[in-house]
């Protein structure tokens, strides 16, 4: 039977195999790891005695594929999130707090209610986001919209940081509108959020390797590949230092890697190279705290405004924080990021900040590609030069932000590819 050859276990490379597998397909996984997941992983942190993710995943109602993948590996029962969108935020530097509360349907007439709106600012200033609608292909989202407007650091910015990890300022503004046309301008059911109930590895990695196991896929870890050799048009052998795997004729073989990676074995491939990181602390409380007004157990969720993290998600008695687009600060000490972000936590929870409990620093200094419009001309798509070989990831042209949800379409798109080409 022909094989189906899946390098890199992350989310995308999981979804390539669990689609393939279920398509009848023999897939083997290799991964560099001794762990799956990539980006998307969870672990047992000796320092605070928990099981923490590596990051913060925030998914929407919009991100369809994503969700039908936790239908695929039986996993939807993981996520949670309120039975509406709602939003809360903080302003750390005022104090002031509110929910964003969008309306269902296209037509935002939540904008005109100042309790469902940013404070301080107006209907016209949401509607001017139309212009990303129109922005050109080299146009960033700092170049289509007013900076010196209250809902630039309340909304846009956020936004930005959160969807694409890059800054404003270089940000590509047709990116982000098709985030904002995905999900704001369809209404309250396309912006209802999400989280993994008990971590990242609960919801998309561990359900996805029980059920390829239980198909008869073969994974192996611990298996950095070195080499690819070729022989004409095709992919003939893979070289993984100690061992070397044979491509046979009508074998397929997925990368699934990070494109920094991907570019040191495929000769000639163009690919975003300039990589952008997010830094994470978890932070563990004596007890899980009371929380804030405008939080639920729906969604332990608050967005932070002049801190330096965007984003706080309150797990049991761990506390977690985000900092996307964090080149600024993936270079401070560990010690000093701590510092810093348990000041952002105690202000939004009302803790005292004297009290320093057990934190853990995470960076990820390739979490994402930048996503900038001279980037996303270089994403490739799933198929390559050479018959055999598909490419998948977030950084690859699926269209969508380097997200779970374009991880996903990824891993889908090289199947597709797979089984068009038995």
């Amino acid at each position: 039977m022909a094989r189906v050859h899946i390098v890199g276990a992350g989310i995308a490379g999981l979804a390539c195999a669990v689609r393939l597998l279920r398509q009848g397909h023999a897939v083997h996984v290799y991964e560099a790891a001794a762990h799956a997941g990539g980006r998307c992983r969870s672990y047992h942190d000796a320092k605070l005695d928990r099981v923490i993710d590596n990051g913060n995943h925030l998914l929407l109602a919009a991100n369809h594929a994503a969700l039908a993948y936790t239908d695929e590996i039986g996993a939807r029962q993981t996520l949670q999130g309120p039975p509406h969108a709602a939003f809360p935020f903080m302003d750390l530097h005022s104090g002031e707090r509110w929910t964003v509360r969008p309306n269902g349907g296209p037509l935002p007439w939540w904008l005109l209610l100042p309790h469902r709106r940013i404070p301080h600012t107006r209907p016209g200033a949401y509607l001017a986001g139309l212009r990303l609608a129109f922005a050109g292909p080299d146009d960033t989202v700092a170049d289509c919209l007013n900076r010196d407007d209250p809902l630039w650091e309340r909304f846009w910015e956020p936004l930005t940081v959160a969807a694409l990890n890059t800054a404003p300022e270089e940000a590509s503004a047709r990116l982000l509108w098709l985030v904002v046309r995905a999900t704001f301008a369809r209404g309250e059911a396309a912006c209802r959020p999400l989280i993994a109930r008990h971590g990242l590895a609960a919801s998309f990695v561990d359900p996805a390797l029980a059920t390829l196991r239980a198909g008869g896929a073969e994974i192996g870890f611990n298996r950095r590949l070195r080499a690819i050799a070729f022989a004409g048009d095709q992919a003939q052998s893979l070289d993984f230092g100690d061992s070397q795997v044979d491509i046979a004729d009508g074998d397929r073989l997925v990368l699934a890697v990070p494109p920094t990676v991907a570019a040191t074995l495929l000769p000639d491939l163009e690919a975003p190279q300039e990589m952008r990181p997010i830094v994470n602390a978890h932070i563990r409380l004596p007890g899980r705290p009371a929380l804030p007004p405008g939080l639920s157990d729906d969604l332990p969720l608050i967005g932070l405004i002049g801190g330096a993290a965007q984003w706080l998600i309150v797990r049991d008695d761990v506390v977690s924080l985000t900092v996307s687009a964090a080149a600024g600060l993936a270079d401070e000490s560990g010690n000093d990021l701590a510092n810093r972000l348990w000041g952002d936590a105690a202000a939004a929870l009302g803790l005292n900040p004297a009290d320093v409990p057990p934190i853990r620093v995470v960076k990820e200094r390739r979490a994402t590609f930048a996503q900038t419009p001279q980037a996303l001309r270089r994403r490739p798509p799933a198929r390559t030069r050479w018959r055999n070989l598909l490419l998948a990831g977030d950084w690859t042209d699926t269209g969508y932000p380097a997200t779970i949800e374009s991880a996903v379409r990824s891993g889908w798109a090289a199947a597709r590819a797979c089984a068009k080409s038995r």
